[in-house]
């Protein structure tokens, strides 16, 4: 998996939000908001082609949680990156 380019993460008022680079991406009325742990694995994994098991191995070293905990939660973030068309 990758996150695509043509994303970045910009702080607007306080927020964590997914902005499309581009003149394709100009369109400003979907909002993609990170949390503090999507944003984490955002920083951690962007420019990087990765695996749903080296992201979970990333959660699981940081917040102390289980493997298959880690695992559900990698699963929905990039299903939901992928259907936004943020994540390859």
């Amino acid at each position: 998996m990758k996150i695509k380019e043509n994303y970045k993460v910009r702080k607007v008022a306080g927020e964590n939000l997914i902005i499309g680079q581009g003149v394709s991406h100009s369109d400003m009325t979907k909002i993609i908001s990170l949390n503090s742990t999507a944003l984490f694995l955002w920083e951690q994994l962007n420019g990087k082609e990765f695996t749903l098991d080296e992201a979970s191995a990333l959660l699981v070293e940081k917040f102390g949680i289980g493997k298959e905990q880690a695992c559900a939660d990698v699963k929905s973030w990039t299903d939901q990156m992928v259907a936004e068309g943020v994540m390859e």
